[in-house]
């Protein structure tokens, strides 16, 4: 580490030759000043703050490839998975729906088996509210 500050304290010289004014160089080496310190609080918050709004942007980014950009294998095709639950620490049981119909799969390492077929996919069936409806209007026609 020392190697690495004694190599860069001429650069560190040069620099604030160039860029001082000319009878301030003079003035500064008299009162025997020392080079500059290149890690300063403010740099150092300018550089934290970069790379969090750089992280930020990132994290943003992210999300928004999540939520608006279809990625194969996330349901947006004719197999659905509306639910599941693990049975063991590699065994889980799975309901899907295709073409209408939801099945229950049992999927292990290696192996995706069909156990029961359910039947129709909730989704064709009326909603609750129309039901209701319909056996309302049926009572009040008995």
């Amino acid at each position: 580490m020392s190697r690495l500050k004694l190599s860069v304290a001429p650069l560190l010289l040069i620099t604030e030759v160039v860029s001082a004014v000319p009878g301030e160089v003079k003035s500064r080496l008299e009162e025997g000043a020392s080079a500059p310190s290149m890690v300063e609080s403010s740099h150092l918050i300018d550089t934290a703050l970069g790379l969090i709004v750089v992280l930020g942007v990132m994290l943003a980014l992210a999300w928004l490839v999540k939520r608006y950009v279809g990625v194969p294998g996330i349901a947006k095709g004719v197999v659905k998975v509306v639910g599941g639950v693990s049975l063991g620490p590699r065994e889980r049981a799975v309901v899907v729906s295709v073409d209408g119909q939801r099945l229950l799969l049992g999927v292990a390492p290696g192996r995706v088996q069909t156990l029961y077929v359910l039947g129709k996919d909730e989704s064709d069936q009326p909603a609750f509210a129309e039901q209701l409806d319909q056996v309302q209007s049926s009572e009040q026609a008995s």
